[in-house]
């Protein structure tokens, strides 16, 4: 027989525990492990500007045919409006080319299929923690990685003079995978003038970044979530960015991703282009097109452009008033100061709280938050927020 000998895969550590939550019968049972964004009822809506968007893309669509291997070319030029502002040469001087992708997922995943394929590097520095997906796109692609320190666990604060020196041993080549903003799953990003020393860093060392912008506009805005991509783009020649409309327009299910390759020249460009189709042919063929007509449709239209950025203020706004919620509730009730929570950016916030913590809540109280205590603070509401605290204040003396 052919497949006798295949064995049950390890659960996803996010995905598994979604699973078990599904399967728990607890009626006053809290999700805290799940990557989306929650409204104060605990629904993940859809929003208003998409659902105008979906109207128009009814009323004016008469194919369903094949969009090219990289997506419709307005596509890409919107996306790179975003990624680098309105008035940066490379929205339309053709030295960064834009595919569209499966999702953020997608992208890293072509990403990561076109560095080995063209055998531009062997190996992936990716932070420690990082989003635990990253590992696995990485070494399925066939690339090799090493970890850098991130986070410091003592003081709750980027690790930044400890990350600086073990990427130092890094080899002239080697690919440095970087989270834009909003950490995840930390919520612990570098300051701009880090950034501009990260950026200095890597073009004198000669690594490529390698850039995950999943989370654009979800942690201090737009344009100031950019601010660090951007000085490394100032800096750097040569660039991958891997960016996703599933957060920031709550497409999580249409799979609306972006692969970005800034080049040195518009001939390298051609060049680059040509072998991301061979990436993306020989992977999906084609992209999907009723999500990424929703975004170029959003994106395009005064009117709707507006409501998606007040849209998104909301729900950037919401997740900073839960943080502000959580924290001040866990000091009054005794559980100690939580306000290195108010210093993290976008959804996720690592609480802090240790494996043997996190396994109490969910056997004692049904809340489930992923094994390194991260919690995404957008499934917080007024309504769970006291039972959230209760909990945690009664397990927060649990040694591991």
């Amino acid at each position: 027989m052919f497949f006798e000998k295949i064995e049950f895969a390890p659960a996803d550590p996010i995905l598994g525990l979604t699973e078990a939550f599904k399967k728990d019968e607890n009626i006053d049972k809290i999700n805290l492990s799940t990557g989306v964004y929650q409204d104060e009822f605990g629904n993940t809506p859809i929003l208003k500007c998409v659902k105008e968007a979906e109207k128009l893309i009814y009323d004016k669509e008469n194919s369903k045919s094949y969009l090219p291997i990289t997506g419709l070319a307005s596509f890409g030029t919107l996306t790179r409006e975003l990624i680098f502002g309105k008035d940066s040469d490379l929205v339309n001087n053709q030295e960064a080319i834009t595919c569209h992708c499966p999702g953020g997922t997608g992208a890293l995943r072509v990403g990561a299929d076109f560095i080995k394929q063209q055998n531009i590097s062997t190996k992936i520095w990716i932070s420690d923690p990082t989003w635990a997906n990253h590992y696995q796109i990485v070494e399925s692609a066939g690339l090799k990685f090493e970890r850098f320190p991130y986070y410091d666990r003592k003081t709750r604060t980027l690790a930044f003079d400890k990350m600086m020196d073990t990427l130092s041993m890094a080899n002239s080549g080697d690919v440095v995978l970087l989270h834009a903003c909003c950490h995840n799953p930390t919520g612990i990003d570098p300051t701009y003038e880090q950034w501009c020393e990260i950026a200095k860093f890597l073009k004198e060392k000669k690594l490529l970044p390698f850039i995950d912008f999943a989370y654009q506009g979800f942690g201090l805005g737009l344009e100031e979530d950019a601010k660090g991509l951007r000085a490394i783009v100032d800096e750097c020649k040569e660039v991958i960015i891997a960016s996703s409309y599933s957060k920031n327009m709550g497409l999580y299910s249409e799979r609306v991703g972006a692969l970005t390759v800034v080049c040195q020249d518009k001939e390298q460009a051609k060049k680059v282009e040509s072998q991301v189709k061979i990436a993306v042919r020989t992977s999906i063929s084609n992209p999907p097109s009723h999500g990424e007509l929703i975004v170029t449709t959003v994106l395009s239209d005064k009117n709707l452009r507006a409501l998606w950025e007040e849209e998104l203020y909301v729900m950037r706004t919401r997740i900073k008033d839960m943080r502000k919620l959580l924290a001040t509730k866990l000091e009054a009730s005794g559980a100690g100061n939580y306000n290195f929570i108010l210093e993290q950016n976008g959804m996720f916030s690592f609480s802090g709280l240790t494996q043997a913590q996190v396994e109490a809540l969910k056997e004692q109280f049904s809340i489930y938050i992923v094994g390194s205590g991260r919690i995404c603070v957008a499934c917080i509401n007024e309504n769970n927020v006291d039972k959230i605290v209760s909990a945690i204040s009664s397990v927060i003396n649990i040694e591991e």
